[in-house]
């Protein structure tokens, strides 16, 4: 028995990085995992398809769903939810993890990058949830967790897009808690102190793996928020190292990609951040 069994957990983003190495650990926890993408065809440019990640799950004896979804899609997510409903009874838990990043100035960022961050980031999460939370009063109570930052000042330089759609996603998660959290409905945005390795690392060339962590953090961490091993307020957005220390974790080492380095920190409330580059 794992410390989801059989819970109805959806994640988007799911076909590569963080999404997917959430998805597994779900499975192997025994929760029936909703993988929901964009990526079913294999792209040479962008490795990871949401049968791929089926295929890894089922390959460890767990239990994996996939659909093919564009998140900034209302008809499609409203499908989404239909039918996670009809094929196995409703959500317990949404994981906003699908993401887009575009970090640059206020005059070079045209209108078609500003909707597609909003649309992928806040507005995505937040169609998410409208779908899921009824289906989660339902059966008594659920999570969202949205990958998301704590509310902060000073961090929008060259960014000024991205961070309004991903504080954004933060305010869903106060929302969720504000509007659900007596009705047993828990929310939670969850931020790396420092990079992890994912395709958007990846592919915006920042960095190279001596600054990254492994995805396992925010694993960790995610389980820590759903079992309530971490001590962290209902629609609260804490960061990956404060969740686990919470929950007794205060060796952080066996995350770095490349063992023996130490990852800067890179907090949006850190002078010496990346966010401020």
């Amino acid at each position: 028995m794992g410390e989801l069994q059989d819970k109805v957990v959806v994640v988007t983003g799911a076909s590569r990085g963080i999404g997917r190495a959430l998805a597994i650990r779900f499975a192997d926890e025994g929760a029936h995992v909703v993988l929901a993408a964009k990526t079913v065809d294999p792209n040479p440019r962008l490795p990871g398809t949401l049968g791929e990640v089926q295929e890894a799950i089922r390959a460890r004896g767990g239990r994996a769903y996939m659909q093919a979804v564009d998140v900034r899609d209302d008809a499609a997510v409203e499908e989404l939810f239909s039918t996670v409903k009809r094929e196995l009874g409703g959500t317990d838990i949404l994981i906003n993890n699908a993401g887009a990043l575009y970090w640059a100035p206020i005059t070079a960022t045209p209108a078609k990058r500003f909707d597609l961050v909003m649309g992928v980031n806040a507005r995505a999460s937040f169609l998410c949830a409208h779908h899921a939370i009824p289906q989660m009063l339902a059966r008594g109570g659920g999570h969202v967790i949205n990958m998301a930052p704590p509310l902060t000042s000073d961090c929008t330089k060259n960014r000024t897009a991205y961070m309004i759609s991903k504080f954004g996603m933060t305010l869903v998660v106060e929302g969720i808690a504000a509007e659900h959290g007596l009705d047993g409905v828990k929310a939670h945005a969850l931020w790396p102190v420092t990079m992890v390795e994912s395709q958007a690392v990846i592919g915006n060339h920042l960095g190279d793996p001596t600054l990254w962590r492994k995805p396992d953090i925010i694993v960790d961490a995610t389980m820590a928020l759903l079992t309530g091993r971490a001590a962290m307020a209902n629609g609260s957005a804490v960061y990956d190292e404060d969740v686990l220390a919470s929950a007794g974790v205060s060796d952080f080492s066996h995350y770095a990609c490349v063992p023996g380095t130490t990852p800067p920190p890179a907090r949006l409330d850190d002078s010496a951040s990346y966010w401020r580059q």
